[in-house]
Order: structure tokens, then C-alpha cells, then sequence
């Protein structure tokens, strides 16, 4: 199984961060607009529409406010398709007014470990910019 960890740096404060990564019925609103459409939830499973109308359901595994850690696992539509995926997110402080967002996915076949990191990587930028943008006001 390939395990891809990415880390960036947000220059928001961690809770703002949390606060937006947490809220997982508003991912086309404050995490990802633009890359996802709409998000509809339908108890612990979350669906993205894309602009292309491509829906991935996911299942939302944890939302620990604690630790600021939100758990989740592809079930369906991914794409490239997967025999499995789960991911985490987990926001921690980086000084007074900075978070470091840490994105641990663990995916099958190992074969996908480059593509999946390259969207990883693009989605990590994006939602840097949409966190820091709201951050900013």
C-alpha cells in the first residue's frame, strides 16, 4: 500500500484552519471552490460533485476536534479508481499566527502512489490559497 504524507505551511491561524477543514458540508464554499461544485452530506457520507458532474462519495471516518484531525475514506468515483483509500487530515500550530496542514493518504494499488500525490500536492496549494483568502477577510 502506498502511504503519501504532504505538509504546508497556511499562513492562518490553526483554529481558523480546523474551523474550515472540520466543516465538511462546505468543501465547494471554503475548502476547495471552484475545483469542487457542490457538497451534499447524507449522515456519515459525503458526496463531491466536480464541475464536470463527476460525484465521489466518501465516508467521513472521524472529525476530532481535540487533536484537529478529520479522517475520511473514498468509497466510490475516484478517480484514477482505487481498490482503497483513506485519508487523514491534521492541523497543528506553526507559531502564533501559522498552521502546518499535514495530509496522510494510504492508497491501493501502490501503483497509483505518483498520480495520487500530484493531486495531492495541487489540492494542498488550493486550499492554502482559499484558507489564507478567508483568513485575510
Amino acid at each position: 500500500m502506498a502511504s503519501i504524507r504532504h505538509e504546508i505551511v497556511i499562513d492562518a491561524p490553526p483554529e481558523h484552519i480546523w474551523d474550515v477543514l472540520r466543516d465538511v458540508g462546505a468543501v465547494h464554499e471554503r475548502l476547495l471552490p471552484g475545483r469542487v461544485a457542490d457538497t451534499r452530506l447524507e449522515g456519515d457520507q459525503r458526496f463531491l460533485t466536480f464541475p464536470d458532474g463527476h460525484v465521489i462519495r466518501e465516508l467521513i471516518v472521524a472529525i476530532d476536534d481535540d487533536t484537529r484531525r478529520l479522517a475520511y475514506s473514498v468509497v466510490e468515483g475516484a478517480r484514477p479508481a482505487t481498490e482503497h483509500h483513506h485519508a487523514s487530515f491534521e492541523v497543528r500550530s506553526e507559531g502564533d499566527r501559522a498552521g502546518r496542514l499535514i495530509w496522510t493518504t494510504d492508497v491501493l494499488p501502490h501503483a497509483l502512489e505518483t498520480a495520487i500525490r500530484i493531486r495531492i500536492e495541487r489540492g494542498a496549494v488550493e486550499m492554502k490559497q482559499a484558507i489564507e483568502a478567508a483568513a485575510r477577510g
